[in-house]
């Protein structure tokens, strides 16, 4: 009994260590794939005037990478499929125009998260919206979003921050369902009719990108 305990232990732990290192090998670099070709690519979308192609910097967006390690993890293809639905999502919800994209009212809701007189509308690439995500957001990166939201907008590695924060929160899981259920976590409401031109835009941009990285979308890349 102790030889065969002894060799189940041992193969068990050469199967771990043969697992790891495959893992290791097939791991990627997020800035390997996101290169300033592919970011100056998506910043160049935008008109000189845009005070967005301005503010966002692939410096600012590695740097906020940096605190979710599970963001482009995983196989090479899960990893690029992952940074091209991410960027798909964020120059839909930017528009190509300002980080900072002011509406005519606050954007307050129930929440443990008391609102500062302040306005918590859409800030940064995925249009970071209502106290209760500031706050949490905020508590998860170590700021005062809720007294200063205005870092969403002001700083650009703080900006990537929130939008990073957010996709691990409500769409990493949801991305090896294929893009059409990161739509779905990120705006349902276009889904399933409700807008099929945002969807059709989401959509463009993400199979753009899964083209300059040389991948296949997946299936189920609408919804």
């Amino acid at each position: 009994m102790k030889i065969q305990l002894g060799l189940v232990m041992m193969v068990g732990i050469l199967f771990t260590h043969l697992n790891n290192n495959l893992i290791v090998v097939d791991a990627i670099k997020v800035s390997s794939v996101v290169t300033p070709s592919f970011f100056n690519s998506i910043i160049n979308q935008a008109s000189s005037s845009c005070k967005g192609k301005h503010f966002y910097t692939r410096a600012g967006f590695l740097n906020a990478a940096k605190a979710f390690p599970k963001f482009g993890s995983g196989s090479t293809l899960a990893a690029k499929r992952e940074i091209a639905a991410f960027f798909a999502h964020a120059t839909h919800e930017t528009g190509r125009k300002s980080p900072d994209l002011l509406r005519l009212y606050l954007h307050q809701v129930l929440s443990k998260y008391r609102c500062k007189a302040k306005s918590y509308h859409g800030r940064g690439p995925i249009q970071l919206t209502w106290n209760c995500n500031y706050g949490a957001a905020g508590k998860y990166l170590g700021l005062d979003l809720l007294k200063h939201p205005e870092l969403a907008s002001t700083n650009p590695s703080v900006s990537f921050k929130t939008a990073l924060w957010y996709w691990n929160t409500r769409v990493h899981s949801k991305v090896s369902k294929g893009f059409g259920a990161t739509i779905r976590a990120i705006n349902g409401g276009e889904c399933d009719g409700g807008s099929p031109a945002a969807v059709k835009n989401r959509v463009k941009y993400y199979k753009n990108y899964c083209k300059k990285f040389k991948i296949t979308p997946g299936p189920n890349v609408s919804c």
